[in-house]
């Protein structure tokens, strides 16, 4: 009987150290995706939580690249889908394709010699991905580097859809000033070019020397809208704004806020008239001379079932067009939400402040499912990290 018990116990202790190792194997996670286009070349980097081996293959009918990385699966709060909106690649995709593997799919006509794939470590662990004509294939697990030859066209001016008829020539001073400063951070990349590959990536999110403000709409006296359960537009303005920060702050940027607090902006506070307030929040970050504005809002409507992201700029500047579309696109791949689209608009906030602005309406706290959502930790962070990576997209 003793004999027994312990050849029991050595094959479940055998099948528990199977599983706990299939388990561990199975651990990592991929976490997060940047994209950046230059020189001909588009780089996307995975990020994952630790390195995992990968293995790739060109399809067609339609056109893609497919890869399959090994032992990994694919975090809660990663997008399974985002738009790339470049003449290179028009979208990615992230699907569990088994229980240990997970397909990346991007959505491009490139040929087999024109992109290269491969993984970094060191405890930032990520997938590499080089896609243009500008990609040499100089051997497996080489860097890719790009052509010394610069492009026609501003990286920041590629773009498909509405947002591709806003860009082209700058048409006011602001567009131009805009320009002077891109070419001087543009010349400063290719600078980087010439260092490490660690630094190249980390170039993807690097805000350092902007200056951002980020106004959390309504607050004090003025609630915004409402929802169903009680929830108040300016609670999650400020939440998401706190949080929107905290991701830029990291990523180098110079951060101002309008309103820290549940408070009004204007010096009269609650006295202050409607325009008062809203011009108040327009001084502040023209004093601050930042290079972009975000006014954050909830949507609202009388109809419950109303739902989804829309961006918003004043018409007439190319750049605020640009930031608008990128940011709601961010916002969108975080939260899921359905795009009402980019549009130009009259709101006070975006015509009198002096540098690129949008405001973003993240989603319809009319909506229950939306006023839900943006009352959940999960959906504060996920905003805020849509509208960080639009502002990384936009300064590209």
């Amino acid at each position: 009987m003793r004999w027994y018990l312990l050849a029991v116990w050595a094959l479940f202790s055998c099948v528990l150290l199977l599983f706990c190792g299939r388990a561990e194997a199975a651990a990592a996670e991929i976490t997060g995706v940047r994209v950046n286009e230059e020189s001909g070349m588009l780089r996307i980097v995975v990020d994952m939580s630790r390195e995992a081996e990968f293995s790739s293959m060109a399809l067609s009918n339609p056109d893609r690249i497919a890869i399959d990385v090994k032992k990994v699966t694919l975090s809660p709060d990663l997008p399974r889908e985002r738009a790339i909106g470049s003449s290179i690649a028009s979208k990615i995709r992230f699907g569990q394709f088994d229980d240990e593997t997970v397909r990346i799919v991007i959505e491009t006509g490139a040929k087999k010699d024109e992109y290269r794939i491969f993984t970094l470590g060191e405890g930032a662990h990520r997938l590499v991905i080089d896609i243009g004509k500008a990609v040499r294939s100089d051997g497996d697990g080489q860097v890719s580097k790009p052509s010394g030859k610069k492009s026609a066209t501003p990286a920041d001016d590629r773009l498909s859809g509405p947002a591709a008829e806003a860009a082209g020539s700058p048409d006011t001073d602001e567009d131009r000033r805009w320009e002077r400063e891109q070419e001087r951070r543009r010349s400063e990349r290719e600078r980087k070019r010439s260092g490490s590959l660690d630094e190249q990536i980390a170039s993807l999110a690097d805000l350092t020397g902007r200056k951002i403000t980020i106004d959390p709409g309504h607050g004090g006296n003025d609630a915004g809208a409402i929802g169903p359960t009680g929830l108040m537009e300016k609670t999650v303005t400020l939440r998401v704004a706190r949080e929107l920060k905290k991701i830029l702050e990291k990523d180098g940027a110079t951060v101002y806020m309008t309103r820290t607090t549940d408070t009004e902006v204007s010096p009269k506070k609650a006295k202050a008239t409607d325009t008062e307030e809203l011009q108040a929040r327009c001084d502040f970050a023209n004093r601050k001379r930042s290079d972009i504005f975000i006014s954050i809002h909830m949507d609202s409507f009388t109809n419950k079932t109303a739902h989804g992201t829309t961006g918003y700029y004043a018409e007439g500047s190319s750049r605020s067009r640009l930031l608008a579309d990128r940011i709601r696109q961010g916002v969108m791949d975080q939260l899921g939400t359905a795009s009402r689209g980019t549009q130009s608009c009259k709101f006070y906030v975006v015509e009198h402040t002096d540098m690129p602005a949008t405001l973003v309406e993240l989603a319809f706290i009319s909506n229950v499912e939306e006023e839900k959502l943006m009352g959940s930790d999960d959906g504060v962070a996920r905003a805020a990290q849509g509208i960080a990576d639009g502002i990384e997209d936009f300064f590209g």
